[in-house]
C-alpha cells in the first residue's frame, strides 16, 4: 500500500498525469482507502513539488503541471472517499489570506470537508480580513478557515481575529488556520481556535468544533 502511495507521489512530482490516472484507478480496484491515497500519495507529491519550487528547481509551469496531475487523481478518487458524514450541514467559509495566491492546500481542505458533509463557501485567494468576516456573517457560517503559504502574509490571519474582536463578534465564529509556515504556536499566539497541519486533520478538527466527532 505504501508503495502505491509512493508511486502516486512520484507521478505528481514527475508531472505524469497519465500515470496518476492509472494509479488512481488501481487504488479503487485494490480497494485501498481513497482518502489515504489522496493524503499520503497525491498531496505528498504536491508538497514535494512545492519544495522543488522553493529551491528554484521547478518554476511556475512545472508546478502547474504537477497540480494538474494531482487534480486528475483527486477527481478519480473523490467519489470513493469514505468519511463518516456529520448529521447536520454545518457551514464554513474558507480562503487564502490577502497577498497570497497559493490555493492547492485550501482546495484540498475544501474537498475533504465537503466529502464530510460540510457546506463550504470558498472565498478563493488573496482574501482581505474584512471579506472573511463579511462572508461569514452573510452565510451564517460557524467556522472561518484561513490559509497562508507565505510568512509575509501570516499577519493577515491575526488581523481577522483582531477585527472580529473590535466588532464585538469574536465569540460568534471559530477561527481555524493552516498552511506551510503556520504552526500551533502561531495559532496560540494570535488566539485562533484551531490549527491543522493537513487536510485530513482539518476535517477532524472541524468535526470536533461543531461537536460531531466521528
Amino acid at each position: 500500500m505504501n508503495e502505491l502511495f509512493q508511486k502516486l507521489s512520484d507521478a505528481v512530482v514527475d508531472m505524469d498525469e497519465k500515470s496518476v490516472r492509472e494509479l488512481s484507478h488501481r487504488v479503487i480496484e485494490e480497494k485501498v482507502d481513497a482518502f489515504d491515497a489522496i493524503d499520503k500519495g497525491l498531496t505528498k507529491g504536491m508538497d514535494r513539488a512545492g519544495k522543488l519550487f522553493e529551491e528554484e528547481e521547478y518554476f511556475v509551469p512545472e508546478l502547474l503541471m504537477c497540480a494538474d496531475a494531482m487534480n486528475a487523481g483527486v477527481e478519480i478518487l473523490k467519489p470513493h472517499i469514505k468519511i463518516k458524514g456529520i448529521s447536520k450541514k454545518h457551514k464554513a467559509v474558507i480562503g487564502v489570506i490577502e497577498g497570497d495566491t497559493h490555493d492547492i492546500g485550501k482546495n484540498l481542505v475544501k474537498l475533504m470537508l465537503e466529502t464530510a458533509n460540510f457546506n463550504v463557501i470558498d472565498l478563493g485567494r488573496d482574501v482581505s480580513p474584512q471579506t472573511f468576516i463579511d462572508k461569514a456573517i452573510e452565510n451564517k457560517a460557524e467556522i472561518i478557515m484561513i490559509s497562508s503559504l507565505m510568512t509575509t502574509t501570516m499577519d493577515g490571519m491575526a488581523d481577522v481575529i483582531e477585527t472580529l474582536k473590535k466588532q464585538g463578534i469574536r465569540d460568534k465564529f471559530k477561527v481555524v488556520i493552516g498552511g506551510g509556515p503556520v504552526s500551533q504556536s502561531f495559532a496560540d499566539k494570535i488566539g485562533a481556535d484551531g490549527y491543522s497541519k493537513d487536510a485530513a486533520n482539518a476535517v477532524k478538527l472541524c468535526q470536533k468544533i461543531v461537536g460531531e466527532e466521528v
